[in-house]
């Protein structure tokens, strides 16, 4: 019944309609007749797609620029319409030159990336270049290749690339003033580094941002011989193709427990193919820091090889990736007499937010936004003063770091180097104390054990969270504070400012069980119990300044050796440069332990030649004694600096 009711209503239906509704053409007719436009045999993607630009403020150009060995580079510039005599700005990259110009806007403003938009007024041509063997650039791609030399027997690398690029530039791109500026952050900032070797005289002003310059020493590689196991992520998405490869995949959302189940660092990384990865082959064979590391340390370099070009060196405070580099290379040239043309600047940022907005950091929020304050009024200012001769608003001081408690920048007419400063010991107390006074005396012992690593975030750690992995340097710290693995020592409240101007330098006398080990030491302002402009800082415990130390390079970073079981043996090593004050009512907490994992590899506290490559068998629980008394008065040694009246 049914279908019936249903073939009913349709015949109904079908005559109301039109009857030529219902009709297909006739043969024949011209409503039925095939004609050629409605043929397509070859693809509907034209050849060379161009698309209208008459309305566009700017002129794109990829270029292919030969360098001395025929290699070609590939190169975008984006020049503004009807330009004449302007500078150019230029980025080398192994990042993907695609990525720097995200949207298809007819306005060069809204055309590029965060990190462009203050340079793209009309006023300056942009040029990115992939670097070779990346992308769209010919050749072969070397992770950080090395310059000329033992590690490098080629007639090239980035310092040579550089050149030939800039010299291109400035003879084929008629409408710049040839003249040139180089900027870039992290890998980035390292090519600009590599540029100051041996600059093009075009070359007139450099900003090398949060730079990778001594990959084992503190930057992304190695934190003082531990590994920044993190990055193995890094290694394939990078090496694995010339485009842009994946990283691990994982089997939980956690990666305290990928890692953790995966042993050792090595085995991790070769369960997920790294032996087909050239440069992990020679990373992971080279665990100390032998000839591999050292001759390509830039800050070494960069003083052997000086340039006149003035350099601004960016950092940021709170740098999760790259908190050595630029302090570093600063400080070489420096000390090696190169400071006149040579600026240090360090802002309230992690790592390369100089080129994204700069409100806060993490829950630190600040009055303004920083970073486009800075670019805008005074690293924008600078770059014109050299490269079109504008005037500068005021001259820029030897060293510009923002004070984060007070919120505003401090200039420097002369910034310490870490080795000419005035240190004050900070010592570890009896009953978890910390003071300015000589301990009298004792010991206090955890026991760390690789099963259960003190973790440098709170558990779930995923892989992929940009925000708490941009700002875990300034977690709160009391996620672990009742960890019996981890010790804490705190001063009474604080009854006037303690302002600190440099790098603190931890100096721990302790003995362990085991024949290895690491170290972490973190410096903390602990804020007051209540905090009515912000209820959520309240007690809250802010790490100033934190980092880890491989205790089997206590003697010699080039030359490890074991850890005499029971022995105090002393381990002195830098922490982070700093321009802070603890304010009357805070504390002041220092904390000790053992790991900081996933983020570093786990120390199996046991000796083996390479800690990579280290067998479960040879991780092992240690009880580790901080002595403050006779057998060593362990500290932390601070840049302690007077107060300004009025300051309190």
């Amino acid at each position: 019944m049914k279908n019936a009711a249903l073939a009913s209503a349709l015949v109904s239906l079908a005559c109301l309609l039109p009857v030529a509704s219902l009709a297909t053409p006739a043969p024949g007719s011209a409503a039925s007749k095939v004609t050629p436009d409605m043929i397509q045999t070859a693809s509907d993607i034209p050849a060379n797609w161009k698309q209208p630009q008459g309305n566009f403020d700017y002129v794109k150009r990829e270029v292919m620029i030969p360098m001395r060995d025929g290699v070609k580079l590939h190169t975008v510039l984006l020049i503004p319409k009807n330009a004449q005599s302007l500078p150019m700005l230029l980025e080398r990259t192994p990042y993907n030159t695609d990525t720097f110009m995200p949207d298809n806007s007819p306005h060069m403003a809204d055309a590029v990336w965060s990190g462009d938009k203050d340079w793209a007024d009309g006023s300056t041509i942009l040029v990115w270049q992939d670097v070779r063997g990346k992308y769209g650039s010919e050749g072969q791609y070397i992770m950080t290749r090395p310059p000329m030399g033992p590690l490098n027997p080629t007639q090239t690398d980035d310092t040579t690339d550089a050149w030939d690029t800039i010299d291109w530039l400035v003879k084929n791109i008629k409408e710049s003033n040839g003249n040139v500026g180089m900027i870039g952050s992290s890998y980035d900032g390292w090519t600009v580094a590599m540029a100051l070797l041996h600059p093009h005289p075009a070359l007139k002003v450099a900003a090398p941002e949060s730079p990778m310059i001594d990959g084992w020493m503190g930057d992304d590689w190695y934190h003082y011989g531990a590994l920044r196991q993190v990055n193995l992520d890094y290694f394939s998405g990078q090496t694995s193709k010339k485009g842009e490869g994946e990283g691990i995949p994982r089997e939980n959302y956690d990666d305290y427990t990928n890692f953790l189940d995966a042993g050792s660092a090595g085995a991790y990384a070769e369960a997920n193919g790294f032996r087909q990865l050239p440069w992990w082959n020679r990373f992971s064979a080279h665990p100390a820091y032998d000839a591999f590391w050292q001759l390509q340390a830039l800050d070494k370099l960069l003083v052997a090889h000086t340039s006149d070009v003035p350099t601004m060196w960016l950092q940021g405070l709170w740098d999760q990736e790259d908190i050595y580099g630029a302090v570093h290379a600063w400080e070489a040239l420096k000390k090696a007499g190169h400071g006149a043309n040579n600026h240090l600047v360090m802002g309230p940022w992690w790592h390369s937010q100089i080129n994204r907005d700069g409100w806060n950091m993490g829950p630190l929020k600040w009055p303004g936004n920083t970073t486009a304050q800075f670019r805008q009024n005074v690293m924008i200012p600078w770059f014109n003063h050299y490269l079109r001769g504008t005037p500068l608003p005021k001259p820029l001081p030897e060293a510009m770091i923002y004070n984060p408690v007070e919120q505003h920048w401090d200039g420097f007419a002369d910034w310490k180097v870490a080795s000419k400063q005035q240190l004050t010991p900070l010592y570890l107390q009896a009953d978890m104390g910390l003071g300015f006074e000589q301990p009298n005396g004792g010991g206090d012992s955890y026991v760390a054990d690789p099963a259960k690593p003190v973790p440098y975030l709170p558990r779930p750690i995923p892989t992929q969270n940009e925000d708490r992995w941009r700002t875990w340097l300034v977690n709160d710290q009391r996620f672990v504070v009742d960890r019996a693995d981890v010790l804490t020592y705190t001063t009474p409240v604080l009854s006037k400012s303690v302002r600190l101007e440099g790098a603190p330098i931890a100096d721990l006398f302790a003995s362990t069980t085991g024949t290895d080990g690491d170290f972490v030491v973190k410096l903390i302002d602990v804020y007051p119990g209540t905090d009515p402009t912000d209820p959520t800082m309240g007690g809250y415990e802010l790490p100033v300044s934190l980092d880890i130390f491989r205790g089997r390079y206590r003697k010699s970073f080039a030359d490890p050796s074991p850890i005499p079981a029971n022995q105090v043996q002393e381990y002195k090593f830098r922490l982070p440069t700093v321009n802070y004050e603890f304010k009357p009512g805070h504390r002041i907490m220092v904390q000790i332990q053992s790991s900081l994992f996933p983020l570093y590899d786990r120390n199996p506290q046991t000796w083996v030649p390479n800690i990579l490559f280290a067998k479960p068998s040879d991780y092992k629980k240690a009880t580790v004694t901080i002595e403050h008394g006779a057998e060593g008065r362990s500290a932390v040694l601070l840049p302690v600096v007077a107060v300004a009246t009025g300051d309190d």
